[in-house]
């Protein structure tokens, strides 16, 4: 899968045009001295005994099969959900407000004026938690919250990146929970083959 959604798509400007590995031929490799690191910081409270566990066999698994598996740390993680929220809906706010019913997006049929065609294409053709992402990013992004809000977040953003890449100076791979609970009881009778 993650060969398919790699790469260059030509309907995604934003999308990057490197090479894709091959992913694939990439699982036949041993694993042997491969330097696994567990960061604690994703251990911590809140995270459900069962993915815990979950998680835990798999790393035992790794040793097992030859891995040097090391505790790292990644300092800044507790700011990465706050710092998202603020990146997100700052771009929420400015990609979307192109969708003005002109050029892009839903075009409503009850307006009479150029002002009510971009109010009413946006009420009709956004959400409620569309709508909710906009007002929040516009306010992020505006001129007396900018530095407090957007540019803060910025730097938490690089803050980040720069702890997994001192990580990856140690280490060759990072395994972490991808969620701190299980699905619920509706979920789990989902099977997928």
């Amino acid at each position: 899968m993650l060969g398919v959604i790699t790469g260059y798509d030509p309907m995604d400007a934003t999308s990057s045009r490197e090479p894709v590995p091959d992913y694939v031929a990439a699982l036949e490799r041993p694993v042997t001295a491969l330097r696994i690191g567990v960061p604690e910081e994703y251990f911590a409270e809140g995270l459900d005994p069962e993915i815990r566990a979950a998680v835990e066999r798999a790393v035992d698994q790794l040793k097992a099969a030859g891995c040097i598996v090391k505790t790292i740390s990644l300092p800044h993680t507790k700011y990465a959900v706050p710092a998202y929220y603020v990146l997100a809906t700052a771009e929420a706010s400015s990609n979307l407000s192109r969708f003005d019913g002109v050029r892009y997006g839903h075009r409503s049929e009850h307006a009479s004026t150029l002002a009510s065609l971009f109010r009413e294409s946006r009420e009709e053709g956004f959400g409620a938690e569309v709508k909710r992402r906009i007002l929040l990013g516009t306010y992020a992004l505006s001129a007396g919250y900018y530095d407090a809000y957007y540019k803060k977040a910025q730097q938490v953003r690089t803050l980040l990146a720069q702890n997994f890449l001192n990580a990856f100076n140690e280490v060759d791979a990072i395994v972490t929970p991808m969620t701190p609970a299980p699905p619920s009881s509706w979920g789990r009778r989902l099977t997928i083959h």
